[in-house]
């Protein structure tokens, strides 16, 4: 069972990114958080972890709200069917990071406990996820060099990740109660 969760954990994730990139290229911005509804639907039902699942939900949205409303305040991405208030990232983008912060105590839970490596993933596929976004379906124009907005969005997500795991660590230690397990 644990390994058939992982693997739809993986895939769930994988539809949610494709809805989000697919949808905002084509005009389609409710596809993406559709996804992500259904998603995270299923996925906290059957969950080993839902607390866990919920607390990541909580850390990477306004990580995510963060740091992609920082490129696009710098100038440097432009996102297909943008959101309903300019300057900030658009549902279809948050969608994904909350699709993506379900995969952490899951199909991506050989990262956590091991920050190098959740920087070193961080450091190829954030890039490698917009690139996508971008090439695949021109979701995300680049408005600057594009040899400073990958290096900027390695940087990123080189930090974002281990981030978001020690913060979901920390915060269960914190207000777990008296001899319960984080």
């Amino acid at each position: 069972m644990h390994a058939r969760f992982r693997l739809l954990n993986f895939l769930g994730f994988q539809l949610v990114w494709f809805a989000a990139a697919w949808g905002a290229g084509e005009g389609f911005t409710w596809l993406g958080p559709l996804a992500l509804l259904v998603f995270a639907t299923l996925h906290l039902a059957t969950s080993p972890v839902p607390a866990r699942d919920l607390r990541m939900l909580a850390i990477a949205l306004p990580l995510g709200l963060f740091v992609d409303s920082a490129f696009i305040l710098a100038g440097w991405l432009d996102y297909a069917s943008p959101g309903p208030l300019g300057g900030l990232a658009p549902p279809w983008i948050l969608a994904m990071w909350l699709g993506f912060a379900l995969t952490l105590h899951h199909s991506m839970a050989f990262l956590e406990g091991r920050p190098q490596a959740a920087a070193l993933l961080g450091l190829i596929g954030g890039p490698l996820a917009y690139w996508g976004a971008a090439q695949g379906f021109g979701a995300v124009d680049l408005l600057a060099s594009p040899w400073l907005v990958y290096t900027a969005l390695a940087v990123a997500w080189a930090l974002a990740l281990p981030l978001m795991y020690r913060l979901e660590s920390g915060w269960a230690r914190r207000f777990a109660p008296a001899g319960a397990p984080a």
